[in-house]
């Protein structure tokens, strides 16, 4: 019995001490685990003397968790639409098989023409060759023009603002974001894989390496819906160093999207004869002129001016304010016209067309209170063709700053008031004073011959004080 206790004496006293070690064990693991942490706002690694917190890299994380999102749900839905794509013509060629082996066993095929095309992809080119994007169309009044909204990488800027959208927003909708970064990503499949068949040719890099376009070579983009039809979209991309643009006309027929055109524009030698129908307002003018002056002749330089002034009263000092222009910046590119009659803008617009004497030129009808960049200009130049379209930008109309600083002793600048808020003022879509188009087509309309410009209206483009 003393045996038989000394051994199961010894037995507990290993067991305990092992139990000891394990609990020994546990407790400095759960000392690592449980250590004090960083601050969350203490700096972290970054920028040398740089503090950023915690939420900083959380943010960081996030946003670019969600740009790969993006993009692998819009890689996932372009495998769908060519998985999709591949099944149809599968079933294109066994149609036309099955059609051929009945039509040899003296089967006659007998189709009705008011029904819709059995073949999906004959459909949807039939629904291109119906719409605008390709034909011009003959509308009752201008009113009848189905206007575009343009986008950049970041923004929509949008015509239907309504009670609670805004002229110009981030897309909200989940959907709408994707349609527009798939978009502007199968603009890019065309350009850097073109076909045989595309108006652009092979242009290599200062190495000589072919040039690859990426999205932060997209500049803008446009687009519309007819209803019945499919979505036309226009998109424009340039590299920094070039001056040819590349422009690309995809159309979804309420389907995949379908490539229409694409081709390289070159507009460094297009001048734009701006036309400023004019009567007593100089002090307008002489804002207009500073205007002029930075965007025109300091950063375009392929710009001429002719102003046509109404009356005598006023015109000494016009005179003068463009005479002051010529001698401070050296800039002669410019027409006066002076009428002796009431004020007519119609009539200052014939008079200022008709008084440029060296060929094809694009104009540009020009109000004294519009404020417009150099972007624009180049836009002017992009979105009007000779003898097919012709460019109506829709103004952003500024109200009274007057009444929207009144809580301000003195209203801002006027550089600070050009923004595209809901309370600062409203896109002007009725009006269609301001165009962009070729003297030929406009000498064509006023003298009353038929012409084939199409009305290519419609987006952000200059700023009504």
């Amino acid at each position: 019995m003393p045996r038989r206790g000394l051994i199961l004496q010894t037995r507990t006293h290993w067991l305990l001490l092992g139990l000891a070690l394990l609990c020994s064990l546990v407790l400095f693991l759960y000392l690592l685990e449980c250590a004090p942490q960083t601050d969350g706002n203490a700096s972290l690694p970054g920028v040398v003397g740089e503090n950023y917190g915690r939420e900083y890299y959380q943010a960081l994380l996030q946003e670019q968790e969600e740009h790969y999102q993006t993009r692998a749900t819009s890689l996932k839905r372009q495998i769908a639409q060519l998985k999709q794509e591949l099944q149809e013509m599968s079933e294109k060629m066994r149609s036309l098989q099955e059609r051929k082996n009945v039509g040899a066993n003296g089967i006659g095929y007998q189709g009705n023409k008011e029904q819709a095309p059995s073949d999906l992809l004959e459909f949807l080119h039939s629904q291109i060759d119906k719409a605008e994007v390709s034909t011009g169309a003959k509308l009752p009044s201008e009113y009848g023009v189905i206007p575009f909204e343009s986008f950049t990488l970041m923004k929509v800027f949008q015509l239907e603002m309504g009670l609670t959208r805004h002229p110009e927003e981030k897309p909200v909708r989940k959907d709408k974001r994707d349609e527009l970064v798939e978009v502007i990503e199968a603009g890019l499949e065309v350009i850097n894989n073109p076909d045989e068949d595309d108006e652009q040719e092979d242009e290599d890099g200062p190495l000589g390496e072919k040039l690859i376009f990426n999205e932060n070579d997209f500049i803008e983009g446009y687009y519309r819906t007819e209803r019945d039809k499919g979505t036309q979209y226009e998109l424009f991309f340039k590299k920094a160093d070039l001056m040819e643009y590349r422009h690309v006309t995809l159309f979804r027929p309420f389907g995949p999207l379908m490539k229409v055109k694409s081709e390289m524009i070159d507009i460094s030698r297009s001048i734009i004869n701006i036309i400023v129908p004019l009567a007593e307002r100089t002090e307008a003018f002489v804002q207009f002129m500073q205007n002029f002056r930075d965007v025109c002749i300091h950063q375009d330089k392929r710009i001429h001016l002719t102003v046509v002034y109404f009356g005598k009263e006023g015109l000494s000092k016009v005179k003068s304010i463009l005479e002051s222009v010529t001698s401070e910046s050296n800039f002669h590119n410019y027409t006066l016209v002076s009428l002796n009659e009431e004020f007519n803008r119609g009539r200052g617009l014939n008079v200022g067309a008709r008084a440029w004497d060296k060929g094809e030129v694009l104009m540009f009808f020009c109000d004294v209170d519009i404020y417009f960049s150099a972007e624009f200009l180049n836009s002017c130049r992009l979105n009007a063709e000779p003898g097919k379209k012709v460019f109506y930008p829709v103004v952003f109309s500024l109200y009274n700053p007057a009444i929207v600083y009144a809580s301000q002793d003195v209203p801002p600048p006027v550089e600070q008031q050009l923004v595209h808020k809901k309370d600062s003022g409203f896109w002007r879509d009725f009006g269609f004073g301001m165009t962009c188009q070729y003297r030929s087509d406009f000498l064509t309309v006023v003298g009353g011959a038929q012409t084939s410009c199409i009305a290519q209206a419609s987006w952000i483009s200059a700023v009504r004080h």
